[in-house]
């Protein structure tokens, strides 16, 4: 039977390369529209707590991977043999940068790697990874063709970007949409057939490398516009006008306006890294994006700058940074989730360390936080504690924080998610 009727009935295995943030979500979601899936991990914790029927990713529930593996839906393993089990599997691997900010495509090579030698005639890969334009076909196709098969003829090759907002609670997998796109038109065809298995609406570009700039081209436009309203951001402090404000006003208009609002960094595992993705490739072809670059720098410097406004608030107190105790209120990269990855706080918590600030943390969904190897002390969000402070730092605006407290309590906070705009005084200082 060939793949196109065993995914139109149904009886198509599926397998998952990396079960994390990405690759975790869209298994549950395979398992719930009924396929059979194997999840491939190299770390056997993750492996272990899906046989066990417990979710590690919040916005997955505990009870949906239970409900699958009670079901026989699906399965971790860490023996990529199995891969020649499944029909059509999806890699979900990191694409981090390297020191040099370069794309670091090891974990897709190896992710590669290790399934290869199981590929057979039929089988159908996608990649979910983000990266530059040209790396399914330069990269991972010629990995794949080791085995001695085609692609295109004897198999499917596609990319398909992840489209992950942890913390959403209104578009996740199922019912966000997903663009596709093949090496050949048989390949574009049958990742589609794949994709509508389990997802609500999946949209075909015309190649790996048009998915594959669709995905930078999400992310670097909400890096540029955040770049924007931080750039004003730092003008409008020194002129005196809150840029909140502005920004509030401003999204009133209709029409030809979109609002986005500044803070202390980028964080994540997008749209901090994806720009320099597209600026590493542009080089090949002769060109900077230096638009892209820019916008990059300026997001970049933005820990620089809340350090800066907390040493010049700390200097009205009459008090060093150096010695100051200060608590960072919340360190994931964004609210209500446990996600440290790119975590602007990290950068902060290093520099107020290199000026010898006393640095403790309060997160409520992060239980250990680390900065270059060492750990930066957690604490209870106490009166004591925010008696005892200098200064609170709101790097992220977590829902279940009592801020009220952090105001009455705190000689200084440093707000830089406008998280206390409705409240006055002279210990808040907005960024």
């Amino acid at each position: 039977m060939s793949l196109e009727q065993r995914l139109r009935e149904g009886s198509a295995v599926f397998g998952v390369v990396g079960l994390g943030y990405v690759g975790l979500p869209l298994a549950v979601e395979m398992a719930k529209a009924g396929n059979r899936v194997v999840g491939f991990e190299v770390d056997q914790s993750k492996v272990d707590e899906i046989a066990a029927g417990r979710s590690y990713i919040p916005d997955i529930p505990g009870h949906e991977v239970a409900t699958a593996v009670e079901a026989g839906l699906i399965e971790g393993t860490t023996d990529f043999s199995r891969a020649g089990e499944c029909d059509a599997i999806a890699i979900c691997v990191p694409t981090p940068l390297d020191d040099m900010k370069e794309p670091d495509t090891s974990y897709m090579e190896k992710a590669s790697e290790a399934i290869a030698p199981y590929l057979r005639p039929g089988m159908l890969i996608t990649l979910e990874s983000t990266t530059y334009p040209g790396t399914t076909e330069e990269v991972i196709q010629p990995i794949l063709e080791r085995s001695g098969l085609k692609v295109g003829t004897e198999i499917f090759l596609a990319f398909s970007p992840e489209r992950v907002d942890p913390g959403n609670q209104k578009f996740q997998t199922k019912n966000t949409p997903k663009v596709v796109g093949g090496v050949t038109p048989a390949c574009t065809s049958m990742s589609k057939l794949f994709y509508e298995r389990f997802i609500d609406t999946v949209v075909t570009v015309s190649s790996t490398r048009a998915a594959e700039m669709t995905k930078l081209l999400e992310n670097i436009f909400r890096c540029v516009n955040i770049a924007l309203v931080n750039e004003l951001l730092v003008l409008s402090e020194r002129m005196g006008i809150n840029i909140w404000e502005v920004i509030d006003a401003a999204k009133t208009k209709p029409f030809g306006f979109m609002p986005f609002y500044p803070g202390p960094g980028l964080g994540g595992h997008c749209i901090p890294i994806d720009p320099f993705y597209l600026s590493w490739k542009a080089r090949e072809f002769d060109t900077h994006t230096e638009f892209i670059e820019l916008a990059g720098k300026v997001n970049e410097d933005m820990p620089y700058y809340v350090v800066r406004r907390l040493m010049e608030s700390l200097n009205t107190h009459r008090k060093a940074l150096a010695g100051s105790r200060v608590v960072l209120l919340g360190v994931a990269y964004k609210k209500d989730i446990d996600d440290l990855r790119e975590s602007p706080a990290i950068k902060i918590a290093r520099l107020l360390r290199e000026k010898e600030a006393d640095v403790v943390y309060h997160d409520p969904y992060v239980e250990r936080f680390e900065v270059d190897g060492c750990e930066v002390p957690s604490v209870a969000l106490t009166e004591s504690e925010c008696n005892a402070s200098d200064a609170v730092v709101v790097v992220t605006d977590h829902s279940n924080v009592d801020y009220h407290l952090v105001v009455r309590s705190t000689k200084l906070v440093l707000d830089t998610r406008n998280a206390l705009a409705s409240f006055d005084g002279q210990s808040v200082v907005r960024l």
